[in-house]
């Protein structure tokens, strides 16, 4: 019996020399725009009363979400970052209206728990905090929302034309913020839950978390790839001594093309690292800006 959620992920043992690790929305699937635009924002405009700023609300959830270097984040932070955004919007401030304040949010974030509704869910009730409820009620609506709204995105061209080659050398895992039920299925929905032998979601942990149970110490040197839309993807990478093969936002057919054509190959005759992908790595970087448009 796995005493815990990291079981799952330390239990896996490799089927091939190289391993990859996937992100879903925005890499795998173009569904960032919908789950964000259509789900995320209104539920936030609605559960957190921002509807007399709703225009700044949505220009700063867009950024955090979309179109910075905080694109792919998980939804906690990415809530927190917004609300910080608007605090020091002074456009937005002068509406009046009162940003929330969540520092028992912000130290739920910090405390090191999978950022998952099953951990929230378990704080709020120990606690009876009313920021850390609130917040459960958004979340939970927004995976509604989700659920009703976002079907029939199929994955990216070229990507089904990847896995269908790389899945003879490589173990894949898909690995994402996003929650476990939602990814199953997605996954499912679109046949491409056989490439992946395991579904890791928000509730094992952190992508950083997925790749070092999964792969640490089970592949040799320059054997582990990720492949993602985000920073954070970067980030997860270079902590576990990973590759990264970018997914450009806005770029991604491109991007897969070129996984398909050319990156795949290099990876796997183990020619990837250096130069190859110093030049892809910049070019992502240019993509996802820190500072604001309206600053």
């Amino acid at each position: 019996m796995q005493s815990s959620p990291s079981g799952k992920l330390l239990s896996f043992k490799p089927r091939h020399p190289f391993f990859v690790g996937i992100d879903s929305d925005g890499c795998v699937f173009d569904s960032m725009e919908i789950k964000h635009k259509e789900c995320f924002i209104p539920n936030i405009i609605k559960n957190w009363k921002l509807q007399a700023i709703s225009k700044y609300a949505r220009a700063a959830a867009e950024f955090v979400n979309l179109y910075s270097k905080w694109r792919g984040v998980n939804r906690f932070p990415a809530l927190t970052k917004t609300f910080e955004l608007l605090r020091d919007w002074p456009e937005a401030m002068r509406r009046g209206v009162e940003i929330p304040k969540v520092p028992t949010l912000q130290a739920w974030i910090d405390s090191g728990v999978p950022l998952g509704n099953p951990a929230l869910k378990e704080a709020a009730m120990k606690t009876g905090d009313p920021v850390l409820r609130l917040t459960l009620e958004w979340s939970e609506a927004v995976n509604r929302s989700i659920a009703d709204m976002v079907e029939g995105i199929p994955p990216f061209p070229y990507f089904r034309e990847s896995m269908d080659k790389l899945s003879r050398r490589a173990d894949i895992i898909c690995v994402s913020a996003t929650p476990g039920e939602a990814l199953e299925r997605e996954w499912k929905e679109h046949d491409i839950a056989e490439y992946a032998a395991v579904i890791a979601g928000q509730e094992l942990g952190s992508k950083r978390d997925h790749l070092k149970l999964t792969a640490g110490g089970k592949y040799g040197k320059d054997s582990v790839l990720m492949i993602g839309d985000a920073p954070g993807d970067l980030a997860a990478a270079r902590a576990n001594g990973a590759l990264f093969f970018p997914i450009n936002p806005g770029h991604e057919e491109e991007s897969w093309e070129r996984f398909f054509r050319e990156g795949m190959e290099k990876f796997l005759s183990q020619r990837f690292g250096g130069d190859y992908e110093a030049s892809l790595i910049a070019e992502f970087e240019k993509l996802l800006p820190e500072r604001p448009p309206w600053r």
